[in-house]
């Protein structure tokens, strides 16, 4: 279970979650990819399978490793894209950059991205003064819309208490690159490489056609 060997899983398939759903197979996960014929289990404890922090591991290293994008697209879960591929979904997006539609709180909470990423949760509840349990609804109904339209994407991990934090950004600020490739992308070039990665029938595409991308 190599890094490279992850890279060239996600870049072939464009979308790949870390971690399967319930055990099912669609869709499709790092997990699948590299154990197709083992059910995967949370156990932490002695007798549990080693495996699941390997890969656990090697997903905070993919994460700001900026050859795949890391996100919490996909119902929350851990969710890898291809470079390619997120660079077509950003095309499609880029009325979300250019005039986004967004609530308060995820306004809020990207406003403070764009000054300053990538921050942690802790870091990122601060400055937006969604602390406690009182915003905890909040915080993480405005971080599922800015990650539903790819306006944010996860990076890397903080220590900043008893556990390391997932640390996020402004994909603006942090896949810069990608977001002036994909202005200069044509929808219909964009079009064909969701189609190509994301056919009618995977999980995905039907994600997408609940968030109303028209492709």
């Amino acid at each position: 279970m190599s890094q490279k060997t992850a890279i060239s899983k996600i870049n072939s398939r464009g979308a790949l979650l870390v971690f399967p759903i319930n055990n099912n197979k669609e869709p499709a996960s790092l997990w699948s990819e590299f154990y197709p014929k083992s059910k995967m289990r949370w156990e932490w404890d002695s007798d549990g399978d080693d495996r699941v922090g390997t890969l656990w591991a090697l997903m905070k290293k993919l994460s700001d490793s900026r050859e795949v994008v890391y996100s919490k697209w996909y119902q929350g879960r851990a969710t890898f894209f291809s470079r390619k591929l997120f660079t077509a979904l950003l095309c499609k997006s880029l009325k979300e950059f250019d005039e986004p539609n967004l609530s308060n709180t995820a306004k809020n909470l990207l406003e403070a991205l764009e000054s300053d990423s990538p921050l942690s949760t802790k870091q990122l509840k601060q400055i937006t003064e969604l602390r406690g349990k009182d915003n905890e609804r909040f915080y993480n109904r405005g971080m599922k819309e800015l990650f539903s339209k790819f306006l944010i994407v996860a990076f890397g991990e903080v220590d900043d208490g008893a556990f390391p934090s997932l640390a996020v950004g402004a994909t603006k600020n942090l896949y810069e690159d990608l977001l002036i490739e994909a202005r200069e992308m044509k929808t219909s070039a964009a079009d064909k490489i969701i189609n190509e990665y994301l056919p009618e029938g995977n999980l995905f595409r039907k994600q997408l056609t609940k968030l109303k991308m028209d492709i």
